[in-house]
């Protein structure tokens, strides 16, 4: 972690635009419930065998994901419930204040921190303007620790809710056919329903006794036709970003080749 910076909000309104905010699942339907977007995104790690403990950032998606194949090929699954919006959030002021304030999820709460551990707080990868993070704005890291308590706190249950929910999304997959994932670390796949039809199916991943029975072969999409060959050779299920089903979008992170 960057071992001292200072911040404080402009209110420019920089960070409340042209989003997919990370939410946990009690969130999501809160977020629905009050007339938003959520969206699923998910993505595949091949799995082959049990890594070594010693590594954290592995052991940090594998808490975070579950088991699953795709083909012959065992992976594991991460899938991450957004808030969806393009331009300004749907609770943002004239004025630049949230209107939903009090309902904000922890993401909005604790900007500009991050909640991966192993993500690095870098201004430049920020919405903010320059003046916000100036030498005369208020702590937010000293010595390498959030200065501020209640954020630390924010940050621990957050990441406590993204290990809790992993269930919840494996019943949301199962149940609602969301079986298409991108390669972790090349984009992603994103499922989109109306907003009734997706809170009705958080609703029902919420009830362990609702779960889809099955083992369903997830199929794996890239835009580099290298990817999809390696993945094919090891006996995955794996075919180009353009094979996408009516409710799958994909967004990828690099430039096909």
């Amino acid at each position: 972690m960057t071992s001292d910076l200072n911040f404080a909000c402009t209110m420019c309104g920089n960070c409340c635009h042209n989003l997919r905010l990370p939410l946990s699942v009690n969130e999501a339907i809160s977020w629905l419930e009050r007339g938003g977007v959520v969206e699923v995104f998910c993505e595949a790690m091949p799995w082959p065998v049990e890594p070594s403990t010693d590594d954290g950032q592995v052991q940090h998606r594998r808490i975070r994901s579950f088991a699953a194949e795709s083909g012959e090929l065992a992976i594991r699954v991460m899938v991450t419930v957004v808030a969806a919006f393009d331009g300004a959030c749907p609770h943002l002021q004239p004025d630049m204040r949230c209107g939903g304030y009090e309902a904000r999820p922890n993401v909005c709460r604790i900007y500009p921190a991050e909640i991966n551990p192993f993500i690095e707080l870098m201004p430049t990868h920020k919405a903010c303007p320059p003046e916000a993070w100036t030498i005369d704005r208020p702590p937010l890291i000293k010595g390498g620790q959030i200065m501020d308590s209640m954020m630390v706190d924010l940050i621990q249950n957050s990441r406590e809710a993204s290990i809790h929910d992993v269930p919840v999304k494996e019943r949301l997959c199962g149940n609602a056919g969301f079986q298409t994932a991108s390669l972790a670390n090349e984009g992603f796949v994103t499922y989109t329903l109306p907003p009734r039809a997706m809170l009705d199916e958080l609703y029902r991943a919420l009830n362990p006794t609702s779960s889809a029975t099955g083992a369903a072969s997830w199929r794996i999409l890239s835009n580099r036709r290298t990817t999809v060959d390696t993945l094919s050779s090891v006996g995955a299920r794996s075919e180009m970003h353009t094979a996408l089903l009516p409710n799958e979008g994909y967004i990828p992170l690099f430039e096909a080749n």
